[in-house]
């Protein structure tokens, strides 16, 4: 009986840190929209600099994306485990 509860807490602790893990999801949306917002604008003010900014800017999404992998890795961890 004991056990049993201690496997319920530790699974509700388990989907309590995945639910943490996907706030990161929504900074990274907006992150995300507001380089390509920042991108297209840069590009529509001087179109010589579209391969310098296009460039940099896949670098940033790089960057960026890294963020919700690691965090989907961890959620996913602590789902397994």
């Amino acid at each position: 009986m004991e056990n049993e509860v201690v496997q319920q807490t530790v699974n509700i602790y388990a989907y309590l840190g995945a639910a943490i893990c996907a706030l990161p999801m929504a900074a990274v949306a907006w992150g995300l929209s507001k380089l390509w917002t920042t991108l297209i604008e840069t590009v529509g003010r001087n179109p010589q600099s579209r391969k310098d900014v296009t460039l940099f800017g896949f670098v940033g999404m790089g960057s960026i994306e890294a963020v919700a992998l690691y965090m989907l890795i961890i959620a996913i961890l602590l789902l397994i485990m």
